[in-house]
């Protein structure tokens, strides 16, 4: 008896070691502290005159886990167990993207929700090319975005890379992950308001532009890494290989056209 208790004493303690020696994970996100404060939150409750509508974001299939992903040199990367992402990046890209843009539009987010038949509504699209992570060194973001108006044929065509230097630690990591998913709603921001600013297709009609293409708006040169690609019609797209290296040093000068 004395001994089958000894033994049973031995093993509460050898779990209780164990776990005490256990390493705990930790938790990091993107939502948090933005551009606007909490201004955004009072004007798009006030009443927007137009809504967005932000599609789930797409996300390198590499880095689309909850472990933070670590860039060790260009070919190779390393994969972090107990440092982890609260939700997978995509959502924690998309949410911290439509909170920010809904302060910086004044507007709300209306993806999955119902909406008035009436209301202007535009629809944001992004797709992550690149999400890296380089300790000491920086965060990096390259993503194509689109903004589209619902019921009509504007529809807006980006790239944005994003780079943000950031020091020792993950937590500057991720805070120069934040800073560069900023730097994007800074260019989404501008690129709906680009679109905003163009007459409505019944006012074309009036003045019998309804036959010709939409009007070309630029890409929004929101930084010197945010690089200019596409704004129009999509019956009269040309293919993405127009682009030129020129054209993407320019962005504030030109306009072109690609594939949808």
């Amino acid at each position: 008896m004395r001994f089958g208790a000894l033994m049973s004493v031995l093993s509460a303690a050898g779990l209780l070691a164990a776990c005490a020696s256990s390493p705990t994970s930790n938790f990091y996100t993107l939502a948090g502290a933005s551009a606007g404060s909490g201004n955004g939150a009072r004007q798009a409750s006030s009443g927007a005159p137009f809504f967005f509508e932000l599609a789930p974001v797409d996300m390198p299939s590499q880095v689309a886990r909850n472990q933070l992903v670590l860039q060790t040199n260009p070919a190779q990367v390393k994969v972090l167990e107990e440092e982890r992402w609260a939700s997978l990046p995509a959502d924690e890209v998309r949410r911290a993207l439509s909170g920010d843009l809904t302060q910086r539009l004044g507007s709300i987010d209306v993806y999955g929700t119902s909406y008035p038949p009436s209301a202007t509504v535009y629809r944001v699209k992004v797709s992550v090319q690149r999400f890296e992570s380089w300790p000491g060194s920086q965060a990096v973001i390259d993503a194509v975005w689109s903004v589209r108006t619902t019921g009509g044929d504007n529809v807006l065509t980006c790239r944005t890379v994003a780079q943000e230097t950031v020091g020792q630690g993950y937590s500057a990591l991720v805070d120069g992950h934040r800073k560069a998913v900023d730097e994007i709603a800074s260019a989404i921001t501008a690129g709906v308001r680009s679109l905003n600013a163009l007459p409505p297709a019944s006012a074309r009609a009036k003045n019998g532009a309804a036959s010709r293409p939409a009007p070309v708006s630029p890409c929004p040169a929101a930084s010197a890494a945010t690089s200019a690609s596409t704004s129009t019609d999509r019956r009269h797209a040309r293919p993405s290989r127009w682009r030129t290296r020129e054209r993407l040093r320019k962005p504030g000068r030109i306009s072109s056209r690609t594939d949808p």
